[in-house]
């Protein structure tokens, strides 16, 4: 795709260049998956020097993920394309009343949306080219920063994945089509489900105060009654495209199936949609692959040494506790020089057990979308752990709400069918379900994985501090991945340091040397 020359009108302002630079990349990589590098060079300059985070140029990166990251951006999303009121430069205006019926009603008077979003758009570039670039009072780093989100709004729902559909990429499509609802002012799910009657996100129409379509963006409003139907269909494409259903419902191809992080991923995502043959399989998958991971975890978790040697407890008279040396040494007086032959009267054995106290591990895991692998290494995990002697585990999974799950912590494969994945993320909710639990705060630590991009972040941080002040251990981990892979919030991490508790590097082997130096 032959990259655009910007300039054509000599007076052309650099602001409106840039927001041309946004529009014309979402074109490109609409119409065409590969990169234009130009373009995406020049995006990212833009989108940098008007403050938005770099990810809302990555097709891979979720509204959803921005938002949690950057909670400010959802009230500018809400609305986003929705016409306000008495805006100047929009051609013919789509009054706060006319807006509300497009979506409350679908009706044909949007039929013609096209042909007056052209209209738009060349009144929109002749004043542009008539404009005073310096008096006009046209906010145009709000102009671009609306260019932005629209463009990653658009990009994520209409350049839907191609091939073979995960259940994970379903999901994060239809997160991100609420949120392209969300701009155009009606409820997530309206437009796809044509239940555009029951009112709106945005109310009257009108967006908030600083959002909404102002000088350049595109009226889209006028065009919903198009964009439902397209939405539902584009889900329609994606449901039919994730056939691991149908899989699962053929016990010979299901036993085909290798399990893996990425599959066990969309089985418990999907896992409410199943039933039958197809449920039973998925949960076999869930239960092989679990035990695959246990029995790695396990044999990593009895390396790590723990605690000094109780010799007042028997040695196990088993071969691999056999002392072969002082066996030897104790027996050299039963040494037959005639015979060349050392007779042993007594075997020797090496004490293996190990002084320990009662000890309290509460482990908390963040089950947002982002944290699946974290989910199930830490699930299994708390399982192992559990196991061992005098120690009381406790697991408890959040997102925007917080789930106990300690009483089924020594079934890893039960715990999982149990949690639900994806949402935002809200610690104090765990905190609240948490903190109970430290009966005995020196005989108790406290595991908390995440990423660490929470809403309520300087609350959080405050009971996390009050934790570690009352002399239990807090551990702060940034993922738990078997490749060693950790994403965390900068603001946390800072703050950890200075806490003395720094994030622990996301690898399992880390975690797990951290916990059995605590439990010596």
């Amino acid at each position: 795709m032959t990259e655009p020359t910007h300039g054509h009108h000599p007076e052309a302002n650099p602001y409106d260049n840039r927001r041309q630079v946004l529009y014309w990349r979402l074109l490109a990589r609409l119409f065409d998956h590969e990169e234009q590098p130009a373009l995406e060079s020049s995006s990212l300059a833009v989108v940098e020097d008007i403050g938005l985070p770099p990810a809302l140029l990555d097709p891979q990166t979720s509204v959803d993920s921005i938002v949690q990251r950057h909670p400010e951006l959802a009230a500018e999303l809400d609305g986003l394309m929705v016409p306000q009121a008495g805006t100047p430069g929009q051609g013919d205006p789509v009054s706060a009343t006319g807006s509300e019926a497009e979506c409350e009603s679908g009706t044909e008077s949007g039929t013609d949306g096209e042909t007056g979003a052209e209209t738009d758009v060349e009144t929109e570039t002749e004043a542009e080219a008539e404009a005073d670039p310096e008096g006009d009072g046209r906010d145009r780093d709000a102009e671009v920063r609306r260019a932005a989100l629209v463009s990653k709004v658009l990009l994520n729902v209409f350049a839907a994945p191609s091939g073979t559909v995960t259940a994970g990429q379903l999901s994060r499509w239809q997160s991100d089509a609420g949120w392209l609802e969300r701009a155009l002012g009606c409820r997530p799910g309206e437009l796809r489900g044509g239940r555009t009657g029951r009112g709106t996100a945005v109310p009257g129409g009108v967006a908030p105060t600083g959002t909404g379509v102002g000088f350049g963006t595109p009226d889209l409003s006028r065009l919903i009654p198009a964009i439902g139907p397209e939405l539902g269909a584009i889900e329609a494409e994606l449901v039919r495209r994730m056939r691991l259903r149908e899989v699962l419902a053929d016990p010979r191809l299901a036993a085909q199936l290798t399990p893996s992080m990425s599959l066990v991923e969309q089985l418990l995502r999907d896992k409410d949609n199943l039933s039958g043959v197809a449920l039973a399989n998925a949960k076999d998958l869930i239960r092989r692959f679990v035990e695959e991971v246990a029995e790695v975890l396990r044999t990593q978790v009895e390396k790590a040494s723990v605690g000094a040697l109780d010799r007042s407890v028997p040695p196990k008279r088993v071969f691999r506790n056999l002392d072969l040396d002082r066996t030897i040494w104790k027996n050299l007086t039963n040494w037959s020089p005639e015979e060349e032959r050392l007779y042993v009267d007594r075997l020797y054995y090496r004490h293996t057990a190990r002084r320990t106290t009662p000890q309290r591990l509460i482990v908390v895991v963040d089950q947002s979308g982002s944290m699946v692998d974290s989910m199930v290494n830490c699930t299994i995990l708390a399982s192992i752990f559990a196991g061992l002697p005098k120690v009381d585990v406790h697991l408890i999974a959040y997102d925007t709400q917080a789930l106990d799950l300690t009483p089924w912590v020594h079934d890893p494969f039960e715990t999982l069918l149990r949690t639900n994945l994806g949402g935002g993320t809200d610690g104090t909710v765990a905190m609240t379900l948490a903190q109970p639990k430290i009966a005995e705060p020196r005989n108790t630590v406290v595991v908390w994985i995440s990423d660490f991009y929470e809403w309520r972040a300087e609350p959080l941080f405050a009971s996390m501090v009050a934790i570690h002040r009352s002399g239990a251990k807090f551990i702060p981990v940034g993922s738990v991945t078997s490749s060693g892979r950790a994403s965390v919030n900068p603001w946390f991490r800072e703050r950890f340091k200075d806490l003395g508790t720094p994030v622990v590097s996301g690898h399992i082997r880390k975690l797990v040397q951290e916990l059995k130096t605590f439990l010596a």
